[in-house]
């Protein structure tokens, strides 16, 4: 059982964020499911990933392809297909108590500019923290991460 990050967006993007915490994951070889909420969403993140700079490259796929079990980290809606040992939430997926459970590592990443996506996550706090999973809170302060709690 590893540790859910939550990371309280503020001043940057969730994809910057995103890009950061995937290339640590794949650093620690871990492959990562990124579960959003939209497709459309999903796609537009996809393209953004494949737009960065070559020497940071991050080999991805969106779900519904034929190699979806062997992708190091791949975009979708639903269940884990590859075998991922870390998973991001992104858009206000859920994140289930049993697979968290069974992941080196979790992150969910929210919006602090939104009422709703600040109380989803809190919600997700309480549900996880209170089933015994280790859990960390990460704000942005000053321009930098600084964890808050965990």
């Amino acid at each position: 059982m590893g540790v859910v990050m939550f990371y309280h967006l503020t001043a940057s993007g969730m994809e910057e964020t995103a890009r950061a915490l995937l290339t640590r994951s794949l650093q620690a070889g871990w492959r990562v499911m990124l579960r959003g909420t939209d497709a459309a969403g999903l796609e537009r993140l996809d393209q953004i990933l494949w737009q960065g700079p070559a020497e940071s490259f991050l080999p991805h796929g969106l779900a519904g392809g034929p190699h979806d079990a062997q992708q190091p980290i791949l975009l979708g809606t639903g269940a884990i297909a590859n075998g991922a040992k870390a998973l991001m939430a992104v858009e206000g997926a859920e994140v289930s108590l049993d697979e968290a459970r069974g992941l080196e590592r979790v992150f969910i990443l929210f919006n602090g500019h939104d009422d709703v996506a600040v109380a989803a996550a809190r919600v997700q706090w309480k549900t996880l923290t209170g089933a015994g999973l280790a859990a960390q809170y990460w704000s942005e302060e000053n321009g930098s991460w600084e964890k808050k709690a965990g």
